[in-house]
């Protein structure tokens, strides 16, 4: 099992995850322009990890 971490603070929303997810479980949403994370359709291939500039974003393994 897994989840997906994202630092809000550094977070600039500039969509480079989004753009790579190609399950869409990362999307930005429109209202505010923060992204938001479906967990249910993610498959954890790890392309939002590397497609962020700022890194902001890790993958971390529960047991």
């Amino acid at each position: 099992m897994s989840s997906l971490d994202i630092d809000k603070e550094k977070c600039v929303n500039c969509g480079a995850c989004t753009a790579v997810c190609n399950e869409d479980a990362l999307c930005m949403e429109k209202e505010d322009w923060t992204l938001s994370f479906n967990e249910s359709v993610c498959t954890h291939c790890n392309a939002c990890v590397k497609a962020c500039p700022l890194r902001v974003i890790s993958l971390k393994y529960t047991a």
